[in-house]
């Protein structure tokens, strides 16, 4: 419906009472997941929490593990029927929706950020990282079992003497963690969720600035990243310094397409500094820096600055740290085994049984395979990089990051979300596209709620059944959400690609018109 002076008129903003209520339903679901997580959640053998008589119970009795679990698994599917209505409550995106979606987000974080580890104790691993720092060892040399008392502080045996994987600007974080924190395991594990935190405050600002440059609506762009309750979870329970990777990465490109590229770089040095793997966006920020209608020499030119910056960058870490390079070389060979989901860990999976049933020897099957898919993926990252528009850089570098994902044997759940904000700056539809994000998120929660259940040896007779309630409990809230929900079952209607794409809905962008990069 036309306005008075000819302009489209936007919807109106949900009534106070239901957002508020849609709020208040989706901290209940946090407050749940955190009460939950006290009982399966992972804890350091010294914590001080192992000797509170409520909380012993909850972790050494079946029925204790039982309800935790029951109550984590709930938790995760009350916030998210929570985050699907307020998708729906905001229908059509009316004025005022950003500063919604980013409040609900913001308030349903809060309870994750006391809850003990869940999905993963990677944080585990940051605390004796930062000891090794601490200690003047070398973390890309020494594994965290040369330290005393290492197991004590929760660590997974299974990385007690591999080398950090992870890039020495994160080491200076987790060295500054242990200078705080001192041995307490707790309060090194809410430091590390405020660190979290923090790459999920810069997806906050970031993705809907990033959104609007491609004409995609900032509120939807952050309804699918930071209000998800798969990203919540995953980022700021779990602790993962992935949340600051990714935040980094996501500010450097907006900085980069607004052509501030030299700050957009040293923003991804930063993200590389803590995982390595967004190096594969550095060719892409080369590009936005450039600009439109670039000459070839000019795209070279920029290519060539952007690398003398993160080379400059990164011989200073490491002068200042001691450690030279050594982090590129253990990174570029860390990774070992495969996950059951992952496309090509279904294929090792096959094969491997294959061989074995036929006497053959499978131990050259998985490095086989995994050679393959790093080839694929670099191919799919060359042909994106030199092919496409302009218009469409970061979308590209959606797919390049998406390659290195899928191509991989080893697919993590919060990996998916180092891919997420790139898909949802540049246009996730509201078909096939969106009902695939929305299931690609409840899988992975319900995966993640049956596998984190963690219980002691003496009630592991206990595990198998209760994970398998934990599945139950998630398919059947998969079920009611789909089918039954008065509300959220119409979501999921009609959702069939139209046979062309509504100019309302291409991705546009004003960091270019129609040239080629």
């Amino acid at each position: 419906m036309g306005t008075s002076n000819g302009a489209v008129a936007r919807p109106k903003l949900a009534t106070a009472g239901s957002l508020r209520w849609n709020i208040v339903e989706g901290f209940i679901g946090a407050v749940l997941i955190l009460i939950g997580s006290c009982g399966v959640g992972w804890l350091a053998i010294v914590s001080p929490l192992n000797r509170q008589p409520w909380l012993i119970n909850l972790r050494t009795e079946t029925w204790g593990v039982a309800l935790s679990t029951i109550l984590l698994t709930l938790g995760c599917w009350v916030l998210f029927r929570a985050w699907l209505r307020l998708r729906q409550l905001l229908s059509g995106w009316p004025e005022g929706s950003l500063r919604a979606v980013t409040l609900a987000g913001g308030i349903w974080t809060i309870p994750m950020l006391f809850c003990v580890p869940i999905f993963s104790r990677d944080v585990f691993a940051y605390i004796g990282q930062g000891r090794l720092v601490a200690s003047g060892q070398d973390p890309y040399v020494d594994g965290i079992s040369t330290l005393s008392n290492w197991f004590q502080l929760g660590a997974d045996p299974r990385w007690a003497q591999s080398e950090t994987p992870y890039g020495p600007f994160f080491l200076w974080i987790e060295y500054l963690v242990n200078q705080v924190a001192g041995t307490s395991p707790d309060t090194s594990v809410f430091l590390y969720r405020l660190v979290a935190l923090l790459g999920v405050v810069l997806l906050a600002i970031y993705v809907p600035k990033l959104a609007a440059l491609h004409g995609v609506e900032g509120a939807k762009a952050q309804w699918i990243t930071v209000a998800n309750p798969f990203l919540l979870v995953n980022f700021v329970a779990s602790a993962h310094n992935d949340a600051l990777m990714v935040g980094l990465a996501v500010a450097a490109t907006y900085y980069a397409a607004t052509k501030r590229g030299f700050l957009g770089v040293v923003l991804l040095t930063a993200s590389i500094g803590v995982k390595l793997i967004t190096i594969v966006l550095l060719p892409f920020i080369g590009l936005l820096w450039a600009g439109a209608g670039a000459s070839w020499w000019k795209k070279f030119r920029y290519w060539a600055y952007t690398g003398l910056i993160v080379l400059a960058l990164m011989t200073l870490t490491g002068i200042l740290n001691g450690y030279g390079f050594g982090w590129l070389k253990v990174m570029l060979i860390t990774g070992t085994g495969y996950t059951v989901f992952a496309p090509l860990g279904m294929l090792v999976m096959f094969f491997e049984g294959a061989f074995n049933a036929l006497g053959l020897d499978s131990s050259g099957v998985l490095p086989t395979i995994k050679l393959i898919g790093r080839l694929s993926s670099v191919l799919v990252v060359l042909f994106v990089i030199f092919r496409g528009k302009h218009s469409h850089l970061v979308q590209r570098m959606g797919i390049a990051f998406a390659a290195l994902v899928v191509l991989s044997p080893v697919i993590q759940p919060w990996y998916l979300l180092w891919i997420l904000p790139f898909f949802a700056v540049t246009g996730i539809r509201d078909d096939w596209q969106m009902v695939f994000t929305i299931f690609t998120s409840a899988f992975m929660l319900a995966y993640g709620a049956a596998d984190q259940i963690f219980v002691w040896q003496f009630l592991s007779d206990s595990e198998s059944w209760i994970k398998h309630m934990s599945t139950l409990i998630s398919w059947a809230g998969m079920a009611y959400l789909a089918f039954l929900d008065p509300h959220t079952k119409h979501m999921f209607r009609g959702v069939l690609p139209p046979l062309r794409r509504p100019k309302s809905e291409r991705p546009t962008t004003i960091i270019s018109r129609d040239q080629d990069s």
